[in-house]
């Protein structure tokens, strides 16, 4: 059989790899007609030879699946926690079996980040970094100690310690290579970098040449123990951009306006692949901010070509000379080096002039709802009023006004232009005499000890830090609901009014009650704007015409009185941001968190579970291994929920802060542990007591079998009690009723969080049936054998006259689901919806009821 091998050479070593273009050659195909981002999809199924290459030569009507091993896998501590809790699950479940727990372990490699823990507990002042890092291994002192005893237990996990980035930051400044190598039988061989991470932003690596995406935890899992994911060869839309972004905007202006322009398009379940005259004035930094967003938009990945850039970045970042070179050559070699003389061919194709961005946001929300700079103002028209003192001043706020104005860690702060205005804006309007208002919490917590570094050479730090934006830590805070509580005065006047406040960060997310179950409006903006707005301290401005503020001498302060010259900023990049800073920043890595170094933990291969623990517990999904014949007849299902459009997994998994009267906060107080010491949804992932309590219960979710309460409730239809979704799915597990979910376009949508399959897994629902789904969560259902069905086209459960009370019952013929909706008179509403198993293991993982299972047997010769 041929398989298309070469070499090359490279710093005088000889490299094997697979050339895409003898096998292009081999059959009459041009290669330069596959998108890059294909170019990398044939590489790998050339090499790992799981499935036929054969599909491509059709492409883009190439139907037929793929296999996606990727090369590594990177996992964030609160989804990562979880996976590790379940693989320490299969260990013990081999040990009760008889078998070998060495036998679970990483097949590639793994990095976790742990970065979702620090909360903004103070802000304002330079005690903040220290208090928030003391709070934080409080806090998590089971979960580190666990993390701890994976790092001695497993082969091929390596973790980076609390306090030092951010996953996607440290993925694009350090641990992405590019190209990777290794040696087999004394041969070298080159092959791209892939990557899935458990974190839907581990698109930003995209910037660099590196394809990979997010995942849900359980996909994760299933990569890291070796198990292939399939996929149809993607669709892959074009973005061409000309020209270059004019004077005054900014990447995350020009971020937004791509989420907003590929959200219209519908991007869903496909790659973007951008080209075009105005990329190459694009540096890695302004790429990375965009592919960041590329679940705001729907992508599955944001991809932007080797270039010259991504070699200059990789210099900058202080990546080897024999590194660079190798990606040089080998991209050059194998056709995945930019050329921008190759007219690739597109499924759809979408054209931005970069010259027309203009400075915007995106709230109140939803990322894609763009709004310039110029009509924030008009977004808040009614005078509500609510009247506070903070800090000695009496303020009377309006809706608009700011409670939280947050530089967060995400989408922006990889960005050295970004962080720099932002901190000149800072030093002038200091200068000016300028103040935020006291009402006001600002934060700021950098993506890298690379940003504090480069600001603090800059002499720009102290500018920030005389404003409030002290550093708060050095991890994923406000945009992922870690934003802690307002400022005391505030937190009290405005829960007691249900005063509709506001929030503006710099992150990529701002679905309702996710920054803080306190704000209403919440609105993304870049960096320097986080400022602009902080010092008016609210959005009902124009700061186009209007001032933020008054100098001493009473003079009107306007936004482009502070806004640096681009040149100030490009010469500012070129004095602080140096391959040294790179290089003295991540030397230790790995050793720099002392409190980490000296934490304590068990050791061994099998993890000694504790009864009492409410962050670590053994979870049931390995206790009863169950296995199904096909597809089975459901009967006498009940619709446990009904939902509407959007509803995304912040809806469905336990995200954010736990509440003292919500089912997870009354278990928690039922094993004696206080309120103050809940933590958060996320840090207790490991724990399915919790998770499972927290499932659909977010304060803002709307089951339209309850419209009358809002929250996590439903209606128990055997006695018409309404009661929350826990409660009601505990009777009727204790009845033996299967239920069912329905909802409508886009089930799922948002961050790829595995509890939101995992939790409605264990609260008994048997099948979920949407208008449509996102497609990380369709697969994670299932994954977790719970099965996705689809409206089909036109209809939905208002068209078809559900109320939800119904009687479900379910057949299938192929891919066809037969569902007979029964209501109490005895009426029968039949329909038809499409069993969304999309890939040829999906059937597969149903019948052994989820992934897990199935790998756990196949690690037991049960298979």
């Amino acid at each position: 059989m041929t398989t298309y091998q070469a070499t090359f050479k490279s710093s005088g070593t000889t490299y094997h790899y697979y050339a895409i273009n003898d096998w292009a050659q081999a059959h009459d195909f041009d290669v330069a007609r596959l998108p890059y981002s294909l170019r990398v999809l044939l590489e790998m199924t050339l090499r790992q030879q799981k499935t036929d290459p054969a599909p491509f030569l059709s492409w883009p009507q190439a139907d037929q699946d793929i296999a996606f091993k990727p090369e590594r896998v990177i996992l964030q501590d609160f989804t990562g926690v979880p996976a590790l809790v379940d693989l320490a699950a299969m260990r013990s479940q081999l040990v009760t079996d008889g078998g070998d727990p060495d036998t679970i372990n990483p097949d590639v490699p793994v990095d976790l980040i742990i970065d979702h823990s620090v909360q903004v507990d103070r802000a304002g002042d330079a005690a903040a970094f220290q208090t928030n890092i003391k709070k934080e291994f409080a806090r998590n002192h089971e979960r580190y100690q666990f993390l701890k005893w994976a790092q001695q237990a497993f082969k091929n996990l390596r973790i980076v310690p609390p306090d030092t980035g951010i996953i996607h930051q440290i993925n694009l400044e350090y641990l992405a290579s590019v190209v990777r190598s290794t040696t087999q039988n004394g041969e070298h061989w080159a092959f791209p970098d892939t990557v899935v991470g458990t974190d839907s932003h581990t698109t930003m690596v995209n910037a660099l040449g590196v394809l990979g995406w997010g995942v849900g935890g359980i996909e994760a899992e299933a990569s890291m123990l070796g198990e292939p994911s399939y996929m149809q060869i993607p669709q892959v839309v074009g973005v061409r951009l000309s020209n270059q972004l004019p004077e005054g905007a900014t990447a995350t202006d020009l971020a937004l306006t791509v989420t907003k322009l590929l959200r219209a398009h519908n991007v869903v379940g496909k790659f973007v692949e951008f080209y075009g005259p105005g990329l190459a004035a694009l540096s890695i930094a302004d790429r990375a901010t965009i592919a960041n967003m590329a679940p705001e938009y729907g992508a599955t990945a944001s991809f932007f070509p080797i270039d010259q850039q991504t070699l200059n970045y990789l210099k900058l970042t202080n990546r080897s000379t024999e590194q660079i070179q190798l990606i040089s050559d080998y991209a050059h070699e194998n056709h995945l080096f930019h050329d921008s003389t190759e007219q690739c061919h597109y499924s759809e194709t979408e054209s931005l002039d970069l010259a027309t961005i203009v400075p915007s946001l995106a709230g109140p929300s939803r990322p894609q709802d763009l709004v310039p700079l110029t009509a924030l103002k008009q977004q808040f028209t009614d005078n509500q009023k609510l009247a506070v003192t903070v800090a000695d001043h009496e303020y009377q706020l309006q809706r608009g006004d700011l409670a939280i104005a947050a530089i967060t860690s995400c989408t922006n702060t990889s960005n050295p232009s970004l962080l720099l205005t932002a901190g000149l804006i800072a030093k002038k309007a200091v200068a000016a005499g300028l103040q935020v208002p006291a009402y006001v919490k600002t934060s700021f917590a950098p993506g890298s000890k690379v940003v504090t570094a480069y600001l603090a050479a800059a002499g720009l730090q102290s500018a920030l830090d005389q404003l409030g934006f002290n550093l708060v830590g050095y991890g994923c805070t406000t945009c992922i609901g870690n934003s802690g509580q307002l400022k005391p005065e505030m937190q009290q006047a405005v829960a007691a009014a249900n005063f509709p406040i506001a929030a503006i960060e710099s992150g990529n997310r701002n679905f309702s009650g996710r920054v803080n179950p306190l704000v209403k409006d919440t609105y993304l903006a870049s960096p320097p704007l986080i400022v602009a707005y902080a010092l008016a301290g609210t959005l009902r401005i124009d700061l186009a015409t209007e001032p933020l503020g008054h100098d001493r001498a009473g003079d009107p302060i306007f936004l482009k009185d502070l806004w640096p010259a681009a040149s100030e900023v490009d010469t500012l990049i070129q004095q602080t941001v140096t391959a040294d800073t790179f290089k003295r920043e991540y030397a230790s890595l790995l050793t720099a968190n002392e409190t980490w170094n000296a934490l304590a933990a068990p050791t061994g291969s099998s993890y000694a579970w504790q009864d009492d623990s409410t962050y670590i517990a053994l979870p049931p999904f390995f206790q009863k291994l169950t296995r199904h014949t096909g597809l089975p007849y459901l009967t006498n299902l009940r619709a446990l929920a009904k939902f509407g459009d959007s509803i995304t997994t912040d809806h469905i998994s336990p995200a954010g802060f736990i509440g003292q009267n919500t089912p997870a906060g009354q278990y928690l107080q039922a094993q004696n542990v206080a309120p103050t010491d809940f933590n958060s949804y996320g840090s207790r992932r490991g724990n399915h007591h919790v998770m499972m309590r927290g499932t659909l219960a977010n304060i803002r979710i709307q089951n339209q079998l309850t419209p009358e309460k809002e929250g996590g409730y439903t209606r128990y239809w055997p006695t018409d009690e309404i009661l929350p979704i826990f409660d009601a799915a505990t009777k009727y597990q204790t009845d033996g009723t299967g239920l069912v979910i329905l909802a409508g376009k886009d089930y799922g949508m948002g961050s790829s969080r595995d509890w939101a399959a995992k939790g409605v897994k264990l609260l008994g629902v048997k099948v979920v049936i949407a208008e449509s789904f996102e497609r990380i969560h369709r697969a994670n259902l299932v994954m977790m054998g719970v099965l996705p069905l689809q409206f089909v086209a036109g209809e939905n459960a208002t068209s078809l006259g559900l109320s939800g009370a119904e009687s479900f019952a379910i057949s299938f013929t192929d891919h066809t689901a037969h569902v007979t909706a029964t209501a109490a008179t005895g009426k029968q509403t039949k329909f038809t919806a499409k069993l969304r198993f999309d890939t040829p293991t999906d059937m597969t993982y149903y019948e052994n009821d989820g992934i897990l299972p199935l790998v756990l047997r196949r690690k037991a010769d049960l298979a």
